[in-house]
Formats: C-alpha cells, sequence, structure tokens
C-alpha cells in the first residue's frame, strides 16, 4: 500500500508545479508572437523559421555538457538562474521596442538565450522529479504536468495573439519576463533537496562523465530507439508551427484568429494529458506507443484539405491528444531506470536525440512554405510520418515491452 501524500498535499511538488503554471503560460503568450513578429519585420515566413531554429539549436549545442554539469551542480540553484536570465534576456524585447526596435538579429539572439537556459532548465527540472514525487506518483505528475502545458498552449497563443493585435507587440513579452520571475520566487520556498548527496566530482573529466551517460541510453535498446523516434517525429511537429501558419495567411485570417487555431490544437492535448495517466496504467506500452505514432500519421495529410481555421484547429487538437499520452508513457518507464546520479545526463542524452532535429524540421519548414506552399509541405511531412509509423511497427522491443519491463535485449542497470 502506497502511504506516500497525494500530489495535491505534496507541498514542494504544488510549489515547483505552480511556478510551472505561470512560467509555461508565460512562454505560450510569445512562442507563437516570435514566429510573427518575425514575419511583420521581415514580411517573409523564412526568418520565423530561422527564428524557431535559433531556439532549437541550443539543444544541439549544450544538451550533453548541460547533463553531466547538472549531476555536478545544485539543480534547483541551477533552475533560479535560468529563470532570472530568461526574465531579463524576456524583458530586452520591449524595451528595444520603446526605443524603436527590435531589429531581427536581436530576435535570434533572445531565442538563443532562451533556448540555452531552456536546456539548462529542463534537464534539471526532470532529473530532480523523481526527488520531488514517489515513483508510483511519477506517471501522475507527468500527466499533470503535461496539463500544465497543454492548459498553457490553449489559453497562451489565443491570448497571447489577442494582447499582440489589440494591446501592442510589447505585452507579450513583457509578460513572459514577469511569468519567469514568478518561477524564481515559486522555486526560492521548496525545502525537497533536488538530488542525492553526492560526492565531489572535481577530479573527473566532464567527457568522462558524459560519455558514461551515453553508455547508459546506448545500451538500453529500447529507450534507444524511441530517442530517435520521438526526434523524428518532433520534425514533423516543429515543421506544423511554420506550416499551419502558412496555411491560415492563405486564408486570409488575422493574428488573432491564428492564435486561435492553436488553441483550439491545444485542447486535444488538455484532453490527452486529462487520461494520459489512466491510459498508461490500462494498455500496454506497446500498443500506446505504436498507437500514438499512427494516429499522427494518419490525421497529418487532413492539413492540406482543410477548408477553414475551425478545421485546422480541430486536426491540430486530434494530433495533439496523442503527445502527452505518449510522453506519459515514456518518461514513466524511463525515469525509474535511471540511477539517480545519472538523471541528468542521461536525460540531457533523451533531450538531445528527440528535439535534436527540432532545428531541421524548422528550416525545412520554412523552406518547403516558402518555396512550394503550406499544402506541399504538408503531404511532405505526413510520407515522412508513415514511413515512422511502419518502423515502430516493426520494431521488436516495442512489440515485446510490457510497461515496467525491460525487454530481453536490454542490460540490466
Amino acid at each position: 500500500m502506497n502511504n506516500k501524500p497525494s500530489l495535491w498535499h505534496n507541498r514542494d511538488y504544488m510549489l515547483l508545479w505552480s511556478g510551472q503554471v505561470v512560467s509555461v503560460l508565460g512562454s505560450r503568450f510569445s512562442e507563437i508572437i516570435f514566429p510573427l513578429l518575425a514575419y511583420d519585420i521581415t514580411g517573409s515566413l523564412l526568418p520565423a523559421g530561422i527564428l524557431v531554429a535559433c531556439y532549437r539549436l541550443p539543444l544541439v549545442l549544450f544538451s550533453l555538457p548541460a547533463g553531466a554539469l547538472i549531476d555536478r551542480w545544485d539543480r534547483k540553484r541551477v533552475m533560479m538562474w535560468c529563470d532570472t536570465l530568461r526574465s531579463l534576456a524576456f524583458a530586452t524585447v520591449p524595451l528595444s521596442m520603446a526605443l524603436g526596435g527590435p531589429s531581427i538579429w536581436q530576435l535570434y539572439l533572445v531565442a538563443l538565450i532562451e533556448g540555452t537556459l531552456s536546456v539548462f532548465f529542463n534537464v534539471a527540472q526532470v532529473a530532480a522529479l523523481p526527488r520531488v514525487v514517489s515513483k508510483e506518483q511519477l506517471p501522475d505528475a507527468g500527466a499533470q504536468n503535461q496539463a500544465t502545458t497543454a492548459i498553457a498552449e490553449f489559453a497562451g497563443p489565443g491570448l497571447g495573439t489577442i494582447v499582440y493585435q489589440f494591446l501592442g507587440r510589447t505585452v507579450p513579452f513583457l509578460i513572459d519576463s514577469i511569468s519567469y520571475a514568478l518561477s524564481v520566487f515559486s522555486l526560492f520556498f521548496i525545502k525537497t533537496p533536488f538530488q542525492e548527496e553526492r560526492a565531489p566530482a572535481a577530479n573527473r573529466h566532464l567527457l568522462i562523465e558524459i560519455k558514461e551517460g551515453l553508455a547508459w541510453l546506448w545500451s538500453h535498446s529500447l529507450i534507444r530507439f524511441v530517442a530517435f523516434l520521438t526526434g523524428a517525429v518532433n520534425v514533423v511537429f516543429t515543421a506544423s508551427e511554420i506550416f499551419i501558419i502558412g496555411l491560415a495567411l492563405g486564408m486570409n485570417v488575422s493574428k488573432a484568429e491564428i492564435g486561435f487555431i492553436f488553441s483550439i490544437g491545444s485542447i486535444g492535448a488538455i484532453i490527452g494529458a486529462t487520461f494520459a495517466g489512466r491510459v498508461q496504467k490500462r494498455f500496454a506500452y506497446r500498443q500506446i506507443t505504436i498507437g500514438c505514432v499512427w494516429l499522427m500519421a494518419l490525421l497529418f495529410p487532413l492539413y492540406a484539405i482543410a477548408p477553414n481555421i475551425i478545421a485546422l484547429g480541430a486536426i491540430t487538437a486530434l494530433a495533439y491528444i496523442t503527445a502527452p499520452v505518449f510522453t506519459v508513457t515514456q518518461l514513466a518507464y524511463r525515469l525509474p531506470l535511471i540511477p539517480d546520479q545519472m538523471q541528468g545526463r542521461v536525460n540531457s542524452t533523451y533531450r538531445l536525440i528527440i528535439y535534436g532535429f527540432q532545428p531541421i524540421g524548422a528550416l525545412l519548414g520554412g523552406f518547403l512554405v516558402s518555396q512550394f506552399g503550406a499544402g506541399p509541405a504538408v503531404l511532405a511531412f505526413s510520407a515522412w510520418l508513415v514511413f515512422l509509423a511502419v518502423v515502430v511497427v516493426l520494431n521488436a522491443d516495442i512489440r515485446n515491452t510490457q510497461m515496467g519491463i525491460q525487454p530481453k535485449t536490454e542490460k540490466a542497470s
């Protein structure tokens, strides 16, 4: 019998979670505004794609060293510093607007700073989660975090574009800056240590520690495969931000209506997050993984024939249902297997793989939409998803694995 308190009675988890509610909502305010502002400045969607790539590029550059450093450093202190600096970075955008800017180059720089600090923050947050909640609570905590993100994605784009269009271009970025400051405030009051006591690592080379994280993940064939699978799917999800904007602009809609599309889509993510914990407990690992990828592969071609923004939002909602279910399932399987002293390194390696291809998706999406139009871009990415769905079905580890049981081909940690 589990005597651990529920998540709602876990004070430190609620502080961690509540801080992220505010922070993620602020991030979603500015996330859709960034490419729209780039489009307004330049008149092209290609710089919008470059801007998204600038945000994703630090995942490729810094994930591995971030993981090793997080396993050395105080995770809570890292998270507080990251959100402090992110607050300051976003504050420069409204400041420069007041002075007659910003230029597209400043937006690129802010995106790079935001992306870099997000790498360190998110690796520390995921590594700290098993310390703040029990193993039995991990699926529910993962689902609640996914629900937080989904609700923010529902409210953020719509509210952000309305604020952008009617209250001014500076306000969404100011809100984001304040949200990061509030996140720092909530982290300050958390009492639970974010890591176990550990021996000093001063005499160990950083590259050796990075290799240990790489080796651990590589020795677990299922986790390795799912990491590359998720990275390949994320190419499409990243590009979808660009081609959905392209499809909407072709319908001659306002920027507030573009935000409305993403808000409708996020209803699906809210539904998925609401039921993710229960789905993970009820269905086999292989059923969830195969089902999610095939559902995405069947849904994405529908974008090419969507007649209006309601249809675009509805397709996005159905596709977004899969994301939290898939993520919670993988998180609940992966985190308990990783030793605490390696959480940062292994999860940073995993994140490098799953997010490292996103700059390619952003650049490819911007290029295809600007050169051939949004419709052909949708069909190209849909074909890629069908290929991935077939690969998933053929993978032996996926077919033979139940939730919580390592496949025979893996090494025990």
